[in-house]
């Protein structure tokens, strides 16, 4: 927020600001211009609306100031006049030709600057010079909507009297009606109503005034539309009815005052959410649960999810709610669609307190639930030790397999929580057990990237080159994701065999290279036999150089090229990694080929193409320029494919 310092402005502005008419006659006479914009385009006609001195005012507009000029906000000085209730100045600029229907960035006239501050005596000045007073603004909203917002009782009555829209929508299809309900004001909505206002009206989600009522927990405003006989379970888009959205937003007694009405307190919406789910999940709503289970509320009820109300109070953490629903007869282990029972979602989300209360009521956790975890899992999965602790006090066993055959200390490798892997470390998790894919927590915990747990199941012993299903170590998992390299630097240092290859002939490097991972390639050069630059028998396709530059990596392919034997290693189809670059338009990659001498005449052992070809044929026109410019134009130009194609 600038503040702007009145020395600052020009003479004729201090002297409206001053209300010193006659320096302003006198700084008039001296030419001083009553036309002059400041920095954000506002005239001495400005000021003097805004402060109200008509005679200041008077005086600017016979001396020929312009009495529609506008600012930077496109306001004028009627609307400057308006928003601060200057009567007579409304007057005035009337009478001298303003624009009545002038309209701000906002799209807001005068008259909605009058009805927002509730300056009644502007607006009936304004009024008679108006084809209609239901001219809306950017929003859809008329000065009606602007004045029942902000509760300006006079001013709506005016508005009503002068043949203002009771039911205008705005560009959301709110009325006025809606902003009356959901802020309160009593009087507004009563004239509304008996002016005709539509009690059952819709917005565009479908929200009627009782649900702006409701969220807005206006007690009054729920009585006054009840009474006028607004239907109490309408739904809204989501199939929410009111009662829903009190329950959201815990308005006890708005609440009760639905209920007492008619509501259904089980009225389930499009995902089978009735208010008793909202009760449970949302805040400050102890109350509104105790009242919708006195009033007969399912505590069992299941959404589409299968979740009941406990489902939603365990993962929200809500521990009084908790203990409600089951003094209510809630089922403690009640398995959603997944599989999944309070006590796996309380866990997951690391609700300790409520984790507590489910397993003094019985939560069995060795339930299990998605893909098969226990509640350990998940507590394991998510890096809540706490949760881990209670479940462990509880009886959990720590080398339980899910449907993989992960235990929990695979879950707590992949959440990087060190805490959770020492306890079950120290209560018994076998760190050495592989899952169905042949993997270690170790894999797990460096494909994670997580540098502590990895140093940790390290030094308790694991197998650094123990490879799983795809013959992948640690090492190589490590290296597709490790962008500092602290991990992988880590695994070498303890002896992780960087030359060990995957099923498809894959090492670690290359790896590395397929993300760009360049730290980590510097550090694998350090441990890798210069053959993995080669095409040979047991070894893949496309070498480091190949990947990198297939996927556009050239910080990592100038490391590479740093210690490969040729920047021209063709692979099985006779392309060389600039063919690759090339083909795919990545030209940095390509710049730096060429720096390390890659070759430009080079055919495919497929269509017999080069790389220009291959620049060409995918339209990479800034490829083709860097070959070019670095290359015998005539040689490269005149070269042909396999069916004798030129460039």
């Amino acid at each position: 927020m600038v503040i702007h310092q009145l020395s600052d402005e020009s003479p004729i502005v201090q002297a409206c600001f001053q209300g010193d008419a006659v320096e302003l006659r006198s700084l008039i006479t001296r030419k001083e211009d009553v036309n002059s914009l400041d920095h954000e385009r506002r005239s001495p006609l400005h000021a003097a609306a805004y402060l109200g001195d008509i005679e200041v005012l008077n005086t600017l507009i016979v001396n020929g100031s312009r009495v529609n000029t506008k600012d930077t906000r496109w306001l004028t000085p009627l609307h400057r006049a308006c928003a601060s209730g200057n009567t007579d100045c409304v007057k005035s600029l009337v009478k001298h030709q303003a624009d009545v229907n002038a309209r701000d960035k906002n799209w807001q006239t005068p008259l909605h600057l009058a009805a927002a501050n509730n300056h009644v005596k502007c607006a009936e000045l304004l009024i008679p010079h108006l084809p209609n007073v239901n001219i809306t603004d950017r929003a859809g909203r008329t000065s009606l909507q602007h004045a029942v917002c902000n509760g300006h009782v006079e001013m709506v009555n005016a508005l009503l009297c002068n043949g203002a829209n009771v039911n205008s929508a705005d560009k959301r299809e709110k009325r006025a009606i809606h902003w009356a309900a959901y802020n309160g004001h009593i009087t507004c909505l009563e004239m509304l109503i008996e002016s005709g206002a539509e009690v059952d009206c819709r917005d565009r989600k479908m929200y009627t005034p009782l649900h702006a009522a409701a969220a807005g927990g206006q007690l009054n405003a729920i009585r006054t539309l009840i009474n006028a006989e607004a239907m109490v379970d309408n739904p809204n888009s989501l199939g929410n009815t009111p009662l829903h959205v009190a329950c959201y937003n815990g308005q006890d007694v708005v609440i009760e005052e639905l209920i007492n009405s008619g509501a259904n307190v089980n009225a389930a919406n499009k995902n089978g959410l009735t208010p008793l789910h909202y009760a449970a999940a949302a805040e400050n709503a102890d109350m509104a649960m105790e009242i919708l289970l006195h009033e007969g509320a399912t505590p069992n009820s299941k959404c589409k999810k299968g979740q009941t109300p406990l489902h939603l109070a365990a993962l929200s953490g809500r521990n009084k709610r908790t203990q409600t629903l089951l003094q209510h007869t809630a089922f403690v282990n009640s398995p959603d669609d997944n599989g999944n029972t309070p006590l796996h979602l309380g866990a997951y989300y690391g609700q300790e307190i409520v984790v507590c209360v489910l397993l003094a009521s019985g939560a069995d956790h060795k339930k299990m639930g998605y893909d098969g975890m226990s509640p350990l899992h998940m507590a394991s999965l998510a890096g809540h030790v706490e949760c881990c602790r209670k479940l462990l006090q509880y009886g959990a066993s720590v080398n339980i397999n899910d449907n993989n055959n992960r235990t929990c200390i695979h879950a707590a490798a992949c959440s990087g929580n060190v805490d959770c892997l020492e306890l079950l470390m120290s209560n018994g998790a076998d760190h050495h057990v592989a899952d169905k894919f042949g993997r270690t927590p170790l894999h797990y915990a460096a494909g994670h990237v997580h540098y502590e747990s990895v140093v940790l199941l390290v030094g308790s012993g694991c197998s650094v080159n123990k490879s799983d299903t795809k013959s992948c170590t640690a090492l190589h998992y490590a290296s597709a994701h490790d962008e500092d390299a602290k991990v992988v630097e880590h695994l070498l240092t303890n002896n992780a065999n960087a030359s060990k290859r995957d099923k498809k002939g894959f090492t670690a490097i290359h790896y590395a290279s397929v993300k760009g991972n360049k730290l980590s390639i510097e550090m694998l050069l350090d441990h890798c036999s210069a053959d993995i630059f080669n095409i040979s028998s047991g070894s893949p396709s496309l070498t480091p150089c190949h990947l990198a530059a297939f996927n556009g990596h050239f910080t990592a392919l100038d490391a590479l090229l740093q210690s490969a034997i040729s920047p021209d290693v063709q692979d099985s189809d006779g392309r060389t990694p600039l063919d690759l670059a090339a083909s795919h338009g990545h030209c940095e990659c390509v710049e730096i080929l060429l720096m390390h001498g890659a070759t430009v005449l080079v055919h495919d052992a497929v269509m017999r193409r080069t790389p220009l070809h291959a620049a060409a044929y995918n339209g990479h026109t800034d490829c083709i320029r860097t070959i070019l410019q670095n290359t015998n134009v005539s040689d490269v130009i005149n070269s042909t494919d396999l069916q004798e194609r030129f460039v």
